[in-house]
């Protein structure tokens, strides 16, 4: 008892889970599943801090010279119709970015809905506190001033956005094992971040051109601000919180405690000075100096995100690929194991076998590559130091289990085809006619009249017509 305790112990320290029980029945497993719990924690979390931003928003603000009226149900929601193609090509872009190690979807969840809930009302208290303690003014909201965007929204942004990750980290830290991992959770933090301050931006602007009789056209307006946040501003938030999602993968994979403490403080430090930047650009560039920025600066900026997350993926392949390798060479799994882990494509394709092959299959085939592509990242692991000799217990469910599953799951899908239905019946086939004698009636195809044979025919025999039984 004694020795698993010490193991448990061991395992817990290291991040590294312990065997599911699959004896209990499925709904007391949810129930006890401390999983299901944080997912309707935080669930409850997110809406009771959305609810107390609309409240916010749609109330009347009072100000100097009058009243400054706040946000109706309507021009919410059309704000959100208008948010929302934006939030689902970043949920896209940062899901597929996910794809060597994903997620569960929970983690996921708890990324974006922290950003679009939590984050967006910690900024919007935090930002208006620390301008009134600035005496920044604006038009009845002081944290539409310069200064405040400028000085202020960077870090308080960031480090609300950011907070979710290092949450993240400690949970499943076991899990977080590539850039790419750091990459997407940032990504839909800050997606969800840029939703909702979107749908406040462009909530307002149709309060303001409806109210306003000098804007002329209000869609013509509010279409011009839905392209300048939704398309060719859209990059900000997420590469922004980029820097501080990849210091926190820097610190998790290095085995250095002056990098696991400098990495996050300087990926945050650069996400909020990109911020910084962009901020100021917004407030005071104007004309070409703006265009200049924008073409000279701010795309090659995104240029540069998306080769280095290009290139992570042609290095995690090769990663995956050698470490699996080290296994293959003690013999412990196949030649065929290493490439089709590494490439996308041949993971890819083998899932739609097996997916042909019934859902057995396509279950054995999903949990072998994920059992592989944990051992790959596992054995990383410990060649970096980062798990100690705990880790080698893992390792031995681990290929126990890619064993179990070897009989079933497509683990070399080369040469494999598709097990597609037939959507046409097959035509009957016209066979010829059996050639042997006999009448056609009863399945032969010579006539069986006397003397129509051919002479000299196989089927010719000599009678005499005049034979017949003796005369009585």
């Amino acid at each position: 008892m004694s020795t698993d305790t010490t193991t448990r112990h061991h395992r817990m320290l290291n991040g590294i889970p312990s065997q599911p029980d699959v004896s209990a029945p499925l709904p007391k497993r949810i129930l006890t599943n401390r999983w299901t719990w944080i997912g309707v924690v935080f669930t409850l979390i997110y809406a009771a801090a959305l609810w107390s931003q609309y409240r916010l928003m749609t109330a009347d603000i009072p100000v100097r010279d009058g009243v400054v009226q706040g946000m109706n149900f309507s021009a919410v929601r059309d704000a959100f119709w208008y948010a929302v193609p934006t939030l689902v090509f970043w949920i896209v872009v940062f899901v597929i970015a996910d794809r060597f190690r994903p997620q569960r979807l929970l983690l996921w969840w708890l990324a974006l809905g922290w950003g679009a809930c939590v984050a967006t009302f910690l900024s919007l208290h935090i930002n208006t506190w620390a301008s009134e303690q600035l005496s920044i003014g604006g038009d009845g909201d002081p944290t539409t001033g310069a200064r405040a965007a400028i000085y202020i929204a960077p870090f308080v942004e960031e480090a609300a956005k950011a907070t979710v990750l290092f949450f993240i980290a400690m949970l499943v830290r076991y899990q977080l094992v590539t850039k790419l991992n750091g990459v997407a959770l940032a990504g839909l933090a800050a997606a969800g971040f840029a939703f909702t301050e979107n749908i406040i931006y462009y909530a307002r602007a149709i309060m303001y051109a409806s109210s306003q009789i000098n804007t002329g056209d209000v869609d013509a307006a509010v279409q011009e601000l839905v392209w300048l946040r939704g398309f060719w501003t859209a990059f900000g938030h997420p590469l922004f919180t980029m820097m501080t999602g990849l210091g926190v993968m820097v610190a998790l994979r290095t085995h250095s405690k002056v990098v696991r403490v400098l990495a996050p403080v300087t990926g945050f430090l650069l996400a909020a000075l990109l911020h910084m930047l962009f901020n100021s650009q917004a407030s005071f560039a104007s004309g070409p100096a703006r265009y200049l920025i924008y073409f000279a600066v701010a795309l090659p900026l995104v240029a540069s995100a998306v080769i280095y997350v290009v290139r992570q993926h042609v290095k995690e392949s090769r990663k995956i690929q050698a470490r699996l390798t080290d296994y293959v060479r003690m013999g412990w799994l196949s030649p065929v194991d290493p490439d089709t882990t590494a490439r996308v494509r041949r993971r890819a394709w083998a899932l739609l076998v097996s997916l042909t092959r019934g859902w057995a299959v396509f279950r054995s085939t999903l949990s072998l590559q994920r059992t592989l592509t944990e051992l790959a990242y596992l054995r990383d692991a410990e060649v970096k130091g980062v798990i100690d000799a705990a880790g080698q217990q893992r390792a031995t469910d681990l290929l126990y289990q890619v064993r179990s599953l070897r009989g079933l799951a497509i683990d070399d899908p080369v040469g494999q085809r598709l097990s597609l239905p037939r959507l046409r019946k097959p035509k009957p086939v016209d066979y010829s006619p059996p050639s042997y004698p006999g009448p056609a009636g009863l399945g032969g195809n010579w006539p069986a009249t006397p003397g129509s044979a051919p002479l000299g025919s196989q089927s010719y025999s000599r009678v005499d017509p005049q034979w017949g039984p003796p005369a009585a």
